[in-house]
């Protein structure tokens, strides 16, 4: 009997073919470093910055630039592979796109905690919406922006998160 590859594991080959398919069609190559972080960003859990990639390489012996790192998340995203986000701070957040998987993101402004979700309910609501005004989505992102359980028990100093809140507005 032969064995199925994991869904992490065929996401993983899907990326590295479209991803080659990708740089080919801009006359770029697929290098080992590029090769290594489609890995590194295929096997994440979770979202992840520019600089935890490029240290976790370093801790696992690459030599892999800060600036390749960086041209190679770029090249990811405009190629599909993957999502950048900001949740209300100052540097880009990245994660894998994986087609079977939507979710949405509540975002503590104090500790930075990004709890993922997802309702079936809100997806319908929002197809609705989109029905009723004639609007074809292509792509959404939900984004609620509050206080964990965790720091809502511990308080917070609310000229902060005024502060806070005024630069998402920004």
């Amino acid at each position: 009997m032969t064995k199925r590859p994991s869904k992490r594991a065929a996401d993983l080959q899907q990326a590295q073919v479209r991803f080659e398919e990708f740089l080919r069609g801009r006359n770029l190559k697929l290098t080992e470093e590029r090769r290594s972080l489609v890995e590194a960003v295929f096997a994440e859990e979770h979202h992840f910055d520019a600089d935890e990639l490029h240290m976790n390489q370093k801790g696992q012996g690459r030599d892999i630039s800060r600036a390749t790192v960086y041209r190679t998340l770029d090249l990811l995203v405009q190629a599909g592979l993957v999502r950048k986000s900001s949740f209300g701070d100052q540097h880009a957040h990245y994660e894998a796109v994986r087609h079977d998987e939507h979710h949405d993101h509540l975002i503590c402004l104090n500790c930075h905690t990004i709890i993922e979700f997802y309702r079936p309910d809100l997806e319908a609501l929002q197809d609705r919406i989109c029905e009723e005004h004639h609007f074809k989505a292509l792509h959404h992102s939900h984004q609620i922006f509050g206080l964990c359980d965790k720091c809502q028990k511990k308080g917070t100093d609310h000229l902060f998160l005024a502060h806070k809140v005024s630069q998402l507005n920004a």
